[in-house]
């Protein structure tokens, strides 16, 4: 059966590319997360789960069945691809699949600026955290990869073909993927390639869409007071994998322009929000100068009378709580 693997680089549109392929060749996409959620309990405990996230030399710790995770992950990997035309991202399948005839070994790479602009664009980081965010990244994946198959990530030999994403489209790199796979001889897809152009992006709404009617009255109520405000504007990054991919992202409701502070609405009962306060609490580790506060919505009027309004106490006592 056919295998294309993707390596990337974050900032790269690697996995974006990867599901589009995936989609346009009737072919599984195969993620770490598909991997360490449906595989893994099969062999894993919690405990082991949580160390298989955490260091890439708990890959090479032996587990129930005699192998270590990494040659069961490897051996799961060929079964499964030998049933099913996959797209791989990640998980060294690059080596994996170094000798496979029917595998395209494919690197998306993007010079450092393109990569910080786009990771600023995602994430809305400034610069330096942008530089931060995409540093940190890429040694996870050399860590990964070297602790396991002691080889360089970014070794060029180990792939058919490195692309460039400067200036090529994600449909442009999905075409030359798929035409590279298609001359191969033994690789026989279900559906032609009859790639559709790219089109513009629709533009984007001048009204936010709300998830909750409790976003929506509480952004009435700023509006009321004259308060600017942006929905939903960024997304922090609060978790990685072993790989360096993100595993736990949280982006608040409400970004309060004015007074640099992030507002995550909740309309549950108390007990009911420890995964949300887990996240906040993550945020403001791993993002110090950061502002945010979980409100509930029967604190709502309370909490703009804490930004001044209605004779409450100014916004730097609010933000040091």
């Amino acid at each position: 059966m056919p295998v294309i693997t993707i390596s990337r680089q974050d900032g790269s549109l690697g996995n974006e590319i990867a599901a589009k392929l995936a989609q346009r060749l009737s072919m599984q996409l195969i993620v770490r997360n598909k991997v360490i959620s449906e595989w893994m309990p099969e062999i894993a405990n919690n405990y082991e789960l949580h160390m298989l996230a955490e260091s890439p030399k708990f890959y090479l710790t032996q587990c129930c069945d005699g192998s270590t995770f990494k040659e069961y992950i490897e051996n799961k990997l060929i079964e499964f691809s030998e049933k099913t035309p996959s797209v791989i991202v990640g998980l060294g399948a690059q080596v994996i699949f170094a000798d496979n005839p029917n595998a395209v070994k494919v690197r998306i790479i993007a010079s450092d600026e393109v990569r910080i602009h786009r990771i600023k664009s995602k994430y809305r980081f400034g610069d330096a955290e942008a530089i931060k965010f995409m540093q940190q990244t890429d040694r996870r994946h050399k860590k990964y990869i070297s602790t396991l198959y002691g080889i360089e990530w970014a070794e060029s030999l180990d792939y058919d073909m490195v692309l460039n994403t400067d200036r090529l489209s994600i449909e442009q790199c999905v075409e030359i993927i798929a035409f590279h796979a298609e001359t191969k001889n033994s690789l026989q897809f279900t559906n032609t390639f009859n790639f559709e152009q790219p089109q513009n992006e629709q533009p984007k709404s001048q009204e936010a869409k709300f998830k909750h009617p409790a976003e929506e009255e509480f952004a009435n109520i700023l509006d009321m007071y004259g308060i600017d405000w942006e929905y939903e504007p960024r997304t922090f990054p609060v978790e990685w994998d072993v790989e360096g991919n993100v595993t736990m992202a949280f982006n608040p409701d409400f970004y309060l322009t004015k007074f640099d502070t992030y507002i995550e609405i909740t309309t549950m009962e108390q007990k009911y929000v420890t995964k949300k306060n887990k996240k906040v609490k993550k945020l403001r580790e791993l993002y110090p100068d950061i502002n945010i506060n979980i409100v509930y919505k029967k604190d709502f009027h309370s909490l703009l009378e804490r930004f001044g309004f209605s004779g409450g106490v100014e916004i730097d006592e609010f933000n040091r709580s």
